[in-house]
């Protein structure tokens, strides 16, 4: 029987760990939470060890993502893409961005080529990255995927504003506690 659709959803434990009502006010921050979903993740066994969060540019939280392939069975289920389907169902607009608000996404790690691809289309304005592609492919069994040789330059051109290495020594322990758990089981 073809299926008609699908459901993904997100651990019991990120009711516990996420402050809906605190207001994000700096890049630090909103990276913070991210590290933190990742890390949490990876301790409750819940998926792997990316974490993401979406914020209105005031830093108002909208929605959080983890990764999530392994449990619910689906390669789409990365920590940005969850994040960015929750924001996309919480405001329903499939472009964050396109009554002139502004977003934001914050990752515990650079977006893989699927989530790179789904940044450009989303309609988020910053991009704050924690850990960089290199650190999660040195420190898992993870293949990020090919990106444009200037991945940064392309994202701006199209009015995405990238920071990078936000907090990137602690999620770089994100990726450190999930290899000694055993990583790649769940």
């Amino acid at each position: 029987m073809i299926l008609a659709q699908v459901h993904l959803t997100l651990p019991i434990w990120l009711r516990e760990v996420v402050d809906e009502s605190r207001l994000y006010a700096d890049d630090e921050s909103r990276v913070a939470l991210a590290i933190e979903l990742a890390r949490c993740n990876v301790e409750n066994t819940t998926g792997g060890p990316f974490g993401a969060a979406v914020f209105t540019g005031a830093g108002q939280l909208i929605s959080v993502g983890v990764n999530r392939v392994v449990p619910q069975n689906c390669s789409a289920a990365h920590a940005e893409m969850m994040a960015y389907m929750l924001a996309q169902a919480r405001l329903q607009r499939h472009r964050l961005n396109e009554n002139g608000e502004r977003f934001v996404l914050a990752t515990s790690a650079q977006p893989c080529c699927q989530c790179y691809g789904a940044t450009v289309w989303a309609g988020i304005d910053e991009l704050l990255i924690g850990a960089r592609s290199q650190d999660v492919e040195e420190l898992t069994e993870f293949d990020e995927g090919p990106l444009p040789a200037d991945w940064v330059g392309e994202l701006e051109k199209r009015g995405i504003a990238v920071k990078r290495d936000i907090l990137r020594e602690q999620a770089r322990e994100v990726f450190l506690r999930y290899r000694e758990l055993g990583g790649g089981k769940y």
